[in-house]
């Protein structure tokens, strides 16, 4: 639930992987779904919320996460049994739980779209909060078509926190989806992604960059290549079940999304389909590369 939209909006998933000397703990913040106002409305707002010592941050994303309309940000709140949950401290309150069963526990988090945004901010309310020992325990942050959350600031912060905490942070982002373009970096929004990039193209061939190809998306000089690539995404829907197997059959609405997509590139790119593809298609020795990089990585530097 959400603070300022009092109504479940914000839906996270967390499983386990249980073995017999250890546990990893997963995370998933669910995206935004296509027929969701009220998540849309989330996506859409622009405003600022400052953090003292910190920067700014998306005003949107962080009312999903669970912000509050006079307080901020406390670091405990009454949760009423008879009304929905806020995100962040029922979150918090379970992964607590589980990461005291077992010393050895271990947790990642995780997200697709707004999901990817409120996976970075998940551990950035957790190092607002001083909850050291459970960032000790975070191994990863994986996001996945996530747009920016935060301006320089709040990058350097996070960049800072998951390095005492060795945490490793990989943002993905398929060829020319719009969502990671967006907000803008610019001298106005002051937006900015921070860490590593792992970035696909329309062949799911991926590369380790600082920042994705045509940051801001919107760019003359790439509208037409942007058409051709989503031409070529709507014929390679048609052919990939015949060269790669028929676990990749594409769907009559992902088909008709991507017909969509030449009018408006960089839309259906956003499908988490795509997202999947690239991780199930991708160079196996990618992630060694990523493991040896040298970009910067708080954990693989």
């Amino acid at each position: 639930m959400t603070d300022f939209q009092e109504q479940d909006s914000t839906q996270a998933f967390m499983f386990r992987d249980k073995r017999a000397d250890s546990e990893l703990i997963m995370i998933a913040f669910r995206g935004t779904p296509p027929f969701d106002a009220e998540a849309w409305s989330t996506d859409i707002d622009l405003s600022w919320y400052e953090v003292p010592n910190v920067g700014r941050v998306h005003g949107g994303f962080m009312k999903a996460l669970g912000l509050q309309k006079i307080q901020g940000w406390p670091k405990e709140i009454e949760q009423r049994e008879n009304k929905p949950q806020v995100a962040y401290y029922m979150l918090r309150e379970k992964l607590r739980e589980m990461l005291k069963m077992n010393e050895n526990a271990k947790f990642i988090v995780t997200g697709h779209s707004l999901g990817g945004a409120l996976a970075v901010l998940f551990p950035f309310v957790l190092a607002y909060h001083e909850e050291s020992w459970m960032l000790d325990k975070l191994e990863g942050v994986y996001t996945y078509g996530q747009p920016r959350v935060g301006d320089e600031r709040f990058g350097e912060y996070m960049k800072q926190q998951f390095c005492v905490h060795t945490v490793q942070y990989v943002r993905s982002v398929y060829s020319n989806d719009m969502v990671p373009r967006l907000p803008y970096d610019d001298s106005v929004q002051l937006f900015k992604h921070f860490g590593t990039c792992l970035y696909y193209n329309s062949l799911y061939e991926g590369e380790i960059v600082e920042e994705e190809p045509n940051k801001n998306y919107f760019s003359l000089f790439m509208v037409v290549p942007k058409i051709l690539t989503a031409l070529w995404e709507l014929i390679r829907g048609f052919i990939i079940p015949y060269v790669k197997g028929p676990d990749y059959q594409e769907g009559w609405f992902l088909k008709v999304f991507r017909v969509i997509g030449l009018i408006l590139p960089g839309l259906p790119a956003h499908s988490p389909h795509d997202y999947v593809n690239s991780t199930r298609l991708g160079s196996p020795t990618l992630l060694l590369e990523l493991e040896n990089s040298t970009h910067p990585n708080p954990k693989l530097d």
